[in-house]
């Protein structure tokens, strides 16, 4: 007998690798997906562990959520490792990439592993870790391990991670093969805009001053040094629809980027209902910008999803603009936000899945995730696509307490979250004894 931890999932509505559905069986041997069939006997290689009956609910592969702050060390009344985690589990994300926005900055080999135990210490899914680029930490940036790549922000930053001049961003890209995140706004015209408007205290300024031509000034730069160094190039958070007709036109076959749900489903009316909450960077555009986003995922112009989870308390947020801080929780409540789009007819379930999570593990040559078949790690969520609830402020997870999309009524809520084989969370209970792995990279 296997000494192993087995589990069997039955009469699931799975999603294979080739988009197509197949109501069937998994078995889950320690790790690892084993076998995917119509039915699976009962050996004794698996009598006596666990079978799930997964009737009526669908299997997806687990998300990989590849741009989050998670806000530990430093920040943590506003989030930690373990609290976000749980908020992942709960929404059904059984991997995330972290940014380095933290304090300390994420910017060395010391500050790296330190969040790396932190994360092996707390974190109840997998995680990976970004490094933060300064005008200074070119060894670390070519050397640090294990990370997924090197973010630069280019805007909506100070201090050291603020990177806003070519002379300093192109040794970046002259130099190395890892690949670069941006934040594509121009800091530039952001100061200048911040004093033209000087004094609005409405939080709608805020998508004026970051205006559209601030985030193409910076991803028209940023594209043109990863063309010049060939340097594999991410663009995060891509929010206007002058960048998606950029890239429509422009875009080599070594440059991926990604949109938020925010940004596909919100939009500046959202400051008259929800104020400060709905403020973030780069900031929600217009429904003309919506409508483009959207056409650009479709196209495969923007290539996957992130939520750019970015907590900060309800105090903090209540401090009127411009003294409150951007930035708004996501992880919980973003596939079944998009599983819902999928379910009014704006997309499917299998490109759903692909946005969240296959497309993630390729970008990022995250090897054996997203999809389910034989080989590969089972992280797995299953979803309930057949009833809606609403978003409520107290089932939430995260530490802040809050989320943009409170009173929405959703469908696609996850039943039970898999991670590395374990059951981490099963119809509003979180097995926090789960831990997660630490995510393994190849050079993108």
């Amino acid at each position: 007998m296997s000494s192993e931890r087995c589990l069997l999932l039955r009469h699931a509505r799975i999603l294979l690798p080739n988009g197509e559905f197949f109501l069937g069986d998994v078995q889950i041997t320690g790790r690892k997906i084993v076998q995917v069939a119509p039915e699976i006997s009962a050996s004794s290689e698996i009598s006596g562990d666990r079978e799930i009956d997964a009737a009526g609910l669908t299997l997806l592969p687990g998300v990989i959520d590849p741009q989050v702050h998670f806000r530990e060390p430093g920040l943590e009344h506003k989030e930690d490792l373990f609290t976000a985690s749980c908020a992942c589990a709960k929404g059904g994300v059984t991997s995330f990439l972290e940014m380095p926005n933290t304090r300390p900055l994420t910017i060395t080999q010391e500050t790296l592993d330190d969040k790396l135990r932190r994360a092996a210490d707390k974190c109840l899914v997998n995680y990976g870790f970004f490094i933060g680029a300064t005008p200074e930490n070119l060894p670390d940036l070519r050397n640090a391990q294990p990370t997924c790549g090197i973010k630069i922000f280019m805007g909506s930053a100070h201090g050291h991670l603020l990177v806003d001049h070519q002379a300093i961003l192109e040794p970046i890209f002259a130099q190395g093969d890892r690949l670069i995140a941006v934040h594509a706004e121009d800091q530039a015209r952001i100061n200048q805009r911040r004093q033209e408007f000087v004094g609005i205290t409405d939080p709608a300024i805020h998508s004026q001053i970051q205006d559209n031509q601030a985030a193409l000034n910076a991803t028209k730069l940023a594209l043109l040094l990863s063309k010049k160094y060939q340097r594999r190039l991410h663009i995060l958070h891509l929010s206007t629809a002058e960048e998606a007709d950029l890239l429509r036109q422009d875009k080599p076959s070594w440059v991926t980027a990604e949109v938020t749900p925010q940004h596909l489903l919100l939009n500046t009316s959202a400051y008259d209902k929800i104020g400060t909450l709905a403020q973030m960077n780069p900031p929600l555009r217009s429904p003309h910008d919506n409508e483009v986003l959207w056409q650009a995922l479709w196209d495969g112009v923007i290539d996957f999803i992130a939520t750019d989870h970015a907590p900060h308390t309800l105090e903090e947020k209540a401090k009127g603009y411009p003294n409150s801080p951007s930035g708004m929780p996501g992880v919980e409540t973003s596939l079944p936000l998009m599983l819902t789009q999928a379910r009014q007819g704006r997309c499917t379930i299998a490109q759903v899945s692909h946005w969240m999570s296959t497309a993630v593990a390729e970008a990022y040559q995250i090897p054996k995730k997203g999809a389910i078949t034989p080989g590969y790690d089972a992280d797995l969520v299953l979803v309930d696509l057949d009833n809606y609830r609403p978003v409520l402020r107290e089932e939430l997870l995260t530490k802040c307490g809050w989320s943009p999309f409170e009173g929405w009524s959703l469908t696609g809520w996850p039943v039970m979250t898999i991670v590395g084989g374990q059951v981490v969370y099963e119809r509003g209970k979180l097995n926090t004894e789960v831990r997660g792995e630490a995510l393994k990279f190849g050079i993108a």
